[in-house]
């Protein structure tokens, strides 16, 4: 096999294997070059030559209906081992120099991420044993296992769409502001929360971002919220985006205007960009990108469909160990203890998986 994907959509029961058994995935340097495409579709943060978007183009796709059911194993392509590891040290120099950008006014916002390695425990489970474990866990969020010979492996658990629909509907979501639930707040969703001002401002920010972004294609959309949703052991706050697109031949257009957003990003959009790649202390690689199917049936009697995810509460397979990526969204009032304490609780999403 030389590459597959096995992916659940959110609050789902079947899951959806998709497998290419023949080649490689198609490398592309372009979103708009998904334009017209079908199959899985694994992005970069931000796309160069060595980080391609990816295209699964599948000789097999199969619904799954239960977990008993998933193979034990699936082939996982090229792992790397682990890298260098950013500490808090890193941390502390990013965030200052992140910070005093903030403060001098050059950046609206912007996200700063970080990755943590984590060493395989004696008791190592298979990928396939963490993402069913994953799908268990996390029934809000669309939960996906990749590997590819190009990108190595990835499970991902997010909260985020960055594009799904089909035909001409279409939805997308302003994801911003994290919470930790503690105590009697875990048997709810939230709904006692009380937002403070800055992650009100955050999630206004990328709003405000979609909004400009879908008026480039279309006058219809309305918006929702924003509400209040739990992923996790988090609640954010969220608005949706319910919009109509003359055809589905141009998503290409549209995900190049739309990623990357605010809440993986910054404002202004190209210069938040530009300074992440020159200034962060690691490489980001597919980590806050996005994957999902791309104008593929999710089962053989529905109509092509599209679900593509932000890659958050992510982490890389090594061969020694796990590679877990997160970041927030930092604004002039930040506070860097608290948003050092953010990252830690966006990584126990995967870190819980590791440890039984």
């Amino acid at each position: 096999m030389s590459a597959f994907a096995i992916y659940r959509l959110p609050r789902e029961n079947h899951f959806t294997l998709i497998e290419q058994t023949h080649g490689e995935p198609l490398s592309l340097y372009s979103l708009t070059q998904l334009n017209g495409q079908q199959g899985f579709v694994v992005a970069p943060f931000a796309i160069s030559k060595d980080l391609p978007v990816l295209l699964i183009r599948p000789d097999r796709v199969t619904t799954i209906a239960s977990v008993d059911a998933i193979p034990s194993v699936l082939p996982i392509g090229s792992i790397d081992s682990i890298a260098n590891n950013a500490t808090r040290a890193d941390y502390h120099i990013d965030f200052a120099n992140y910070h005093a950008h903030l403060l001098s006014g050059d950046f609206q916002k912007i996200v700063l991420a970080r990755s943590a390695c984590h060493p395989s425990p004696a008791t190592q489970r298979s990928p396939i044993e963490l993402f069913c474990d994953a799908c268990q866990r996390y029934p809000r969020m669309f939960i996906c296992l990749v590997s590819t010979p190009q990108s190595g492996t990835w499970l991902t658990a997010t909260p985020e769409i960055l594009l799904s629909g089909t035909d001409n509907q279409w939805q997308t979501i302003a994801l911003a502001g994290t919470m930790k639930l503690e105590g009697e707040d875990l048997k709810g969703e939230g709904e006692h929360v009380m937002w403070s001002t800055k992650n009100i401002q955050e999630q206004r920010y990328v709003a405000t971002y979609i909004t400009e972004c879908l008026e480039q294609f279309t006058t219809n959309f309305t918006e929702r919220g924003p509400y209040t949703v739990r992923a996790g052991n988090l609640v954010h706050l969220r608005s949706d985006f319910t919009f109509t697109l003359p055809d589905a031949q141009h998503l290409g257009d549209v995900l190049l205007t739309l990623h990357p957003t605010p809440a993986v990003c910054g404002l202004p959009k190209r210069q938040t960009f530009e300074f992440i790649q020159a200034n962060e202390h690691f490489p980001r690689l597919y980590y806050s990108g996005f994957m999902g199917p791309l104008c593929l049936p999710t089962t053989p009697d529905l109509p092509l469909t599209t679900h593509l995810y932000v890659s958050l509460r992510c982490m890389r397979l090594l061969t020694d160990g796990y590679q877990l990526y997160a970041g927030g969204g930092l604004l002039p009032g930040s506070v860097e203890e608290q948003e050092w304490q953010e990252t830690e609780a966006k990584m126990e999403t995967m870190r819980n998986l590791l440890y039984i």
